[in-house]
């Protein structure tokens, strides 16, 4: 064989493994093709998840009733490392007037008549990591060629509220909640070599106990939280400009993922605590 043909052949293969779609029963591929869809095979793009929606109290006896309007996001990037990619990211949400879409700061909780204060959601960091060799997602193939990657978080764990100290805030000592995300991606555009970050159109569902700072205390019933979204093409800048004027006169490091992975992560019952603990200093 000629070295002409030698490199035909090598040429030849190159293009032939590059152009092979992504196996997604295999760990190292899936995790390949989550990067792509949950962020970018490119450490230095950020980006953003970003979701809106309606926020209902349902409580027993009682139909169940909307309360807030919501918009969160999610500003993130990858980073590899030895055995997969590290997730650095942080969040946040803010809770809106169901009539005039206003963020609100203070609201008159219809349930115990008592005007309290709002507290967004500024959780930072909201990191993990990946491994190639072990990586785990559902998965489902729907029609005209789109795939569903699903993840369903049950949460329990000590709640940082103590009932016995925060006896208006927190109604138990365990933390219980549910957070149910669904990405709908298109598979051609996984398995496009090119593409470092591909779109993805988001469904987020969640169950919680009543926030904190709704001073709910012992009364039955929870949150459901009912949201939708996409990828931001455009990433920070292109978000609703109230939502980016909140966070720019607020907390502007949000307009970017964290410089670099760090822990434990924060979550909104932490960051009450927080804040309502340095108030006391």
């Amino acid at each position: 064989m000629t070295p002409f043909r030698h490199l035909a052949l090598f040429l030849l293969l190159g293009h032939t493994a590059a152009s092979q779609p992504l196996d997604l029963a295999k760990p190292a591929d899936l995790l390949t093709a989550y990067v792509k869809v949950r962020g970018s095979l490119d450490p230095k793009e950020e980006t953003v998840g970003y979701v809106e929606g309606i926020i209902y109290a349902v409580i027993p006896n009682q139909p169940i009733r909307a309360i807030f309007k919501l918009q969160m996001y999610n500003i993130a990037r990858f980073e590899p490392n030895d055995s997969g990619y590290s997730l650095i990211t942080r969040e946040m949400l803010a809770y809106e007037d169901l009539q005039t879409g206003e963020i609100l700061k203070e609201w008159k909780n219809p349930f115990t008549g008592e005007t309290v204060e709002v507290i967004p959601v500024w959780n930072d960091p909201v990191n993990s990591t990946n491994r190639s060799a072990s990586f785990s997602i559902p998965w489902t193939r729907l029609g005209d060629g789109r795939i569903c990657m699903h993840i369903d978080v049950p949460l329990f764990y000590p709640s940082p509220l103590k009932k016995a100290e925060w006896p208006k805030e927190s109604r138990s000592d365990m933390y219980q909640a549910a957070e149910l995300f669904q990405f709908f991606v298109s598979e051609k555009d996984i398995n496009n070599r090119k593409l470092k970050s591909v779109p993805f159109d988001i469904s987020w569902v969640r169950f919680s106990d009543f926030l904190p700072w709704m001073k709910m205390g012992d009364r039955p019933g929870y949150l459901m939280y009912s949201s939708r979204g996409w990828k931001v093409k455009g990433g920070f800048e292109a978000l609703p400009a109230k939502i980016k004027d909140f966070v720019n006169a607020n907390h502007p490091e949000y307009a970017h993922a964290p410089e670099k992975y760090g822990s434990p992560n924060m979550t909104s019952w932490k960051y009450y605590k927080k804040i309502m603990e340095e108030r006391k200093k």
